[in-house]
């Protein structure tokens, strides 16, 4: 924490320096080399250049908290009438949860719903628990009553995802969130739910012959970055939570198999994608694949015990991976789609991604603060503008596959109702409001 408090205030006193020099050299007139005042000029930065303080940090995730609230309801309606439906022994093949900007039960409001739950612990708003509670109340008193339904015929397509998980996209992300507001001690019908999850990812998604989880599309035996964050963080916060090891023993297998086959250790990044039965693997470094395998490292880290076999290989990654990462942060703050590829768009979820788990790897005391604090803060500053006024998260990337030339990356659209970018948001700001007060509190 010392070296936390030093890093950040070299930071505060070298913005200052510039600030008063700038001006003391602009009172004195006719700027020119001869003088050396020009190395005083005051530089146009795009994003701030400053350390946010909490307070403007949660103005930031507040904004985002309201904007959700408004456009993601926790409400029945039948379909037809468009009726609230509030009695829930009425379900029916017509009831349908509200449609709105945003799913409930999809794996980007897992991360949505983590992230609330963090931003409530560290900043004491209880508004951030209650969105979560109200909707995993919700879920949990209507799942059974579709659970039954289903049997008779098609249901609401979120609801089939709860009682029904046919992929981790379903399962992995809103599992990893249910089991950690049910050991923050929320009360909800999540056993059910939490159960159903977790049989879907140890039991039934497709695995290759070593046990690592894997798709056949687009190719038999294909292995997606993404899964590591859809099944890792759902599996080990299960191991903390019943304390039985072989969750853990799981987490480590999949981050090391993964690893072996998806980590470019020259360039300290993942490849999107890996075929079972190619010769060659290209190597596209996509960045919010790199985003979800570096939280699902976290997450790992986080809920193992510290001295527990094979933790010490997973910081390992942890750490090559951020230093990868740091290297290709841009001169404003963000990373790119393609993170080696500076031609590519500047994209928000990945940049928040990144942010969360530098401040947090700072905080944990696992990497430099010296050497990381900055690009975490410089990290926010940079996601800070992506918010706007409504609270809306611009700049992120659509949903995404997978595919083996940089075109299909390079043109995916961005847009303000992807619903990867909020989750992300929200761990970032509260990681930073974390950072930050660590560092007050040290003066």
């Amino acid at each position: 924490m010392r070296n936390i408090t030093c890093c950040f205030t070299t930071l505060v006193f070298l913005l200052t320096f510039i600030g008063v020099n700038a001006q003391n050299s602009a009172s004195k007139g006719k700027l020119t080399d001869a003088n050396d005042a020009l190395t005083h000029l005051t530089p146009e930065y795009k994003v701030p250049h400053e350390v946010m303080s909490p307070t403007k940090i949660k103005e930031v995730t507040d904004r985002v908290l309201l904007f959700l609230e408004a456009n993601s309801p926790a409400r029945l309606i039948n379909k037809e009438s468009k009726v609230v439906i509030s009695d829930y022994s009425k379900i029916d093949q017509n009831v349908v949860i509200e449609p709105a900007s945003f799913r409930l039960t999809s794996y980007e409001w897992g991360v949505t719903y983590t992230g609330m739950l963090l931003t409530a612990l560290v900043t004491g708003d209880e508004r951030y628990k209650k969105y979560v509670s109200d909707r995993f109340v919700f879920l949990g008193e209507i799942a059974p009553y579709f659970e039954k339904l289903s049997r008779e015929g098609g249901i609401d397509g979120q609801m089939e995802k709860v009682v029904h998980p046919k992929a981790l996209d379903d399962a992995g992300a809103i599992c990893a969130s249910m089991i950690k507001a049910q050991m923050g001690g929320m009360i909800f019908n999540g056993k059910p739910m939490i159960d159903r999850y977790m049989n879907y990812i140890m039991n039934k998604n497709y695995r290759l012959a070593d046990g690592t989880f894997a798709r056949n599309v687009p190719f038999k035996n294909t292995v997606w970055l993404d899964d590591m964050y859809m099944s890792i963080p759902a599996i080990v916060n299960m191991g903390k939570m019943t304390g039985d090891k072989k969750y853990y023993d799981e987490a480590i297998k999949q981050v090391t198999q993964f690893a072996e086959r998806m980590f470019v250790k020259e360039k300290g990044l993942y490849r999107h994608g890996w075929v079972e039965g190619m010769t060659e693997h290209p190597a596209f470094h996509w960045g919010r694949a790199n985003g979800w395998a570096i939280l699902a490292k976290l997450e790992v880290l986080d809920a193992l015990p510290e001295n527990y076999p094979g933790r010490e290989k997973v910081l390992e990654l942890f750490r090559a991976h951020v230093r990868g990462l740091a290297s290709l942060q841009s001169g404003d703050g963000f990373w790119h789609q393609l993170l080696d590829k500076n031609d590519s768009y500047l994209e928000t979820s990945c940049t928040a991604i990144y942010t969360y788990c530098i401040a947090h790897a700072v905080n944990m005391g696992w990497i430099d603060p010296l050497a990381y604090g900055p690009i975490a803060v410089l990290g926010w500053n940079a996601v800070s503008i992506k918010v706007n006024s409504d609270g809306e998260v611009e700049g992120t990337c659509v949903g995404t596959g997978m595919e083996f030339n940089p075109q299909f990356y390079y043109y995916r659209p961005a847009h303000k109702y992807a619903a990867h970018g909020y989750g992300p948001v929200l761990l970032a700001g509260a990681e930073m409001i974390r950072l930050v007060q660590t560092m007050e509190a040290k003066h």
